[in-house]
């Protein structure tokens, strides 16, 4: 598997991933699903996109931008999506470690991951085996797609 910056021909693939979490409705706070204009400015305006891909085919990918301005904006946030048919293969490791460099290599200090559900059990354990430490707990603070309300819990980890 090798992880690398995304490119144009990677954008059907990438929009039909990214989806399918959003459109699962347990782990990214979007509700809207991208088409191909918006994937592009979508994607395009983060610091860095990554693509998990092998033998042409996209696996998974993340995105990292900063998590907010000025005075804090040495702290970034990313999210990661793998394919449905491509999980437990431990490729969301591949692309946090890779997201780890990439966020030191672009001077961020920390990263930080702001909504984390808490029955998300197996994102947790890689983060937590990756060294993040978890910030606290707050109550009911995702609306999982259902309707019913989930904890989240903020990782952070220095870079």
């Amino acid at each position: 598997m090798n992880v690398r910056r995304y490119t144009e021909r990677d954008l059907p693939e990438m929009i039909e991933i990214w989806n399918e979490v959003v459109e699962e409705g347990v782990a990214f706070p979007q509700e809207e699903t991208l088409d191909l204009k918006s994937e592009a400015e979508f994607f395009a305006s983060q610091s860095y996109t990554g693509v998990a891909e092998e033998n042409g085919k996209i696996y998974g990918l993340y995105i990292l931008h900063p998590n907010n301005v000025g005075r804090c904006g040495h702290i970034c946030n990313a999210s990661y999506a793998v394919s449905s048919d491509a999980r437990g293969k431990h490729i969301g490791e591949q692309l946090v470690m890779d997201c780890l460099k990439k966020g030191k290599e672009l001077g961020f200090r920390v990263l930080q991951f702001n909504a984390v559900v808490e029955s998300n059990i197996h994102a947790r354990h890689l983060y937590e085996r990756l060294g993040f430490r978890q910030l606290g707990t707050i109550p009911g603070g995702f609306r999982m797609k259902d309707g019913h309300y989930e904890n989240i819990c903020p990782y952070y980890k220095e870079l």
